[in-house]
């Protein structure tokens, strides 16, 4: 990240960041620990699907690949254990890297995971770096992935300010309580990128400028009731940068310099554009690559048992985000006025809706998740910007996790939202965006701790996808996941203390995916 990305980012922050004044009790231990992780896949073909989604990028989908990991953490508490300041660095070194073009074993020879460094300050947080950053509203372990904020791509470095709790509004009694964070970063994919795109001639990117937010409004006290209704907005946009498209005539990438002055920041946090023109630059109304979820849980947390009902719903743009845009331009010289109140109302088609539940005293089956998710209907099949001829103004085909000048929804080939929308890593012609976006599918996990030290999940997910608006599937094509998985804990009195072995089967049936099967077995060990 360059010293100016980090001063705007600091700049963006102060002027919309509100202070909090709320204790959180920290249960870190001062002190480092260090943990060395080692992991090996074998597969007929590519990786499974649930062997390799929602690791945060740590994958790949060749039939033999693993890595060898150290984890290094930090922690100190300070001013009577009210602030607390940790840092971390994460470093994987695949086993047997070989280059192929982009498509290879992992992104490089060395990959650097995370590396930061955070202060919690009471409900404050500060992170500066690059740092997994779990789901909210969603079971991380069984749940397929969120829509906008998943966990399936590598972090991208970034500066980030909000609460690590939620904080209980002032004369509520802790009946209203919100969350909140904000960053900017930079997409550190572009090498990756250009050998990705550039040996099939399509368009790539470099230095991609990365915004994200997201607000959580909570109504409910637990300690009072055990009913609690949780809504929020998560948005993300990319913008900035460089584009390099292909020139035919010249046989030779163009380079294309996207905004990125402070107006940029403040339009990627805003979600709006500018009517200027500048040459050389390229940006949409809404500058850059704007996209998020609404998203929603309610919660009953009884003593012995929990279950939620969930809903995560995508959009690209405003008639997705708002089922609503505005549609009542004139005619002939009046084609570009707003002279009738007058709107095109979008349906809520598109969404993924769950229920989750945990059983804490059936040690058995503890966990259970059920999803249903469809992405088939995206704003409608048409779509036409009024002009003087059809003042009609409709936004359909909406193109999820696709851009005309960002990258798409992805960092190094993994899209950070869903994995079940089809990733670019699946993609053997060098195109960074999605092949299968129009899809319905349905998701189920299960986990529980049947003896001491052992765990186990299983995931399985059914999909049909009919490809995308653009590129449409001539038949539509499904899929079938399936994911076995245990991992065993020695105990303190064993020879093995300190290590954690972990095996799991994954398997593909379908058109979408191809037929694979695979084991994946992992080993870690607590050093301290």
């Amino acid at each position: 990240m360059k010293i100016r990305d980090i001063i705007l980012a600091g700049l963006m922050m102060t002027v919309t960041t509100v202070a909090t004044a709320q204790e959180k009790s920290v249960t870190a231990t001062d002190g480092w620990t260090l943990d060395v992780e080692m992991q090996g896949s074998l597969s007929n073909s590519k990786t499974p699907l649930w062997l390799n989604a929602n690791k945060y990028g740590i994958s790949s989908l060749n039939a033999q690949n693993g890595y060898v990991r150290g984890i290094g953490a930090w922690d100190k508490k300070l001013a009577n254990d009210k602030l607390d300041v940790n840092a971390g660095l994460d470093v994987i070194v695949p086993v047997g890297y070989k280059s192929q073009g982009g498509k290879e074993h992992y992104t490089s020879h060395l990959v650097l995971q995370q590396a930061f460094v955070e202060a919690n300050y009471k409900l404050g947080q500060l992170t500066i770096g690059a740092k997994h950053q779990p789901m909210e509203l969603k079971n991380n372990e069984l749940s397929s992935g969120a829509q906008a904020l998943g966990i399936n791509a590598r972090p991208v470095p970034q500066v980030r300010i909000g609460l690590n709790d939620y904080w209980s509004v002032p004369g509520t009694k802790k009946w209203v309580s919100v969350k909140a964070h904000m960053a900017y970063g930079v997409m550190t994919d572009g090498g990756w990128e250009e050998a990705f795109a550039s040996s099939s001639h399509y368009a790539y990117n470099k230095n991609t400028r990365y915004h994200q937010k997201a607000g959580y409004l909570k109504i409910g006290n637990e300690e009072k009731f055990p009913l609690t209704l949780t809504v929020g907005l998560e948005m993300a946009a990319q913008f900035g940068g460089k584009l390099y498209k292909y020139n035919s005539s010249t046989k030779s990438y163009t380079e294309t310099k996207v905004r990125s002055n402070f107006n940029s920041y403040w339009h990627a946090f805003t979600g709006t554009g500018a009517e200027e023109k500048e040459e050389g630059t390229e940006w949409q109304n809404a500058e850059g690559n704007h996209l998020g979820s609404w998203v929603a849980r309610l919660n009953w947390k009884a003593k012995d048992w929990e279950v939620g009902l969930y809903m995560d719903h995508y959009f690209e743009d405003h008639s997705s985000m708002l089922l609503l845009d505005y549609d009542g331009y004139g005619h002939g010289d009046e084609w570009n006025k707003k002279v009738d109140s007058r709107y095109f109302r979008y349906d809520l088609k598109d969404g993924l809706w769950g229920v989750d539940m945990k059983l804490r005293r059936f040690r058995y089956l503890n966990q259970a998740v059920v999803e249903y998710m469809t992405t088939r209907y995206q704003s409608g099949p048409i779509y036409h910007d009024h002009t003087k001829g059809i003042s009609d103004h409709i936004c359909g085909k909406d193109g999820y996790y696709n851009h005309g000048i960002m990258p798409g929804w992805q960092h190094f080939g993994q899209f950070i939202g869903n994995p079940l929308y089809l990733s670019p890593i699946y993609n053997t012609d060098g195109y960074i965006g999605p092949r299968c976006n129009r899809f319905k599918a349905w998701h189920f996990g299960i986990a529980g701790d049947p003896a001491e030290g052992l765990h186990y999940r299983a995931l399985l997910s059914w999909q049909k996808g009919w490809g995308t608006y653009s590129a449409p599937y001539y038949y539509p094509k499904e899929n079938t996941s399936l994911l076995i998985e245990a991992a065993y804990r020695f105990p303190a009195t064993s020879m093995l203390r300190g290590f954690t072995a972990t095996i799991g089967y994954g398997a593909d049936w379908g058109e979408l995916r191809g037929n694979n099967s695979g084991v994946q077995m992992t080993v870690l060990y607590k050093v301290r």
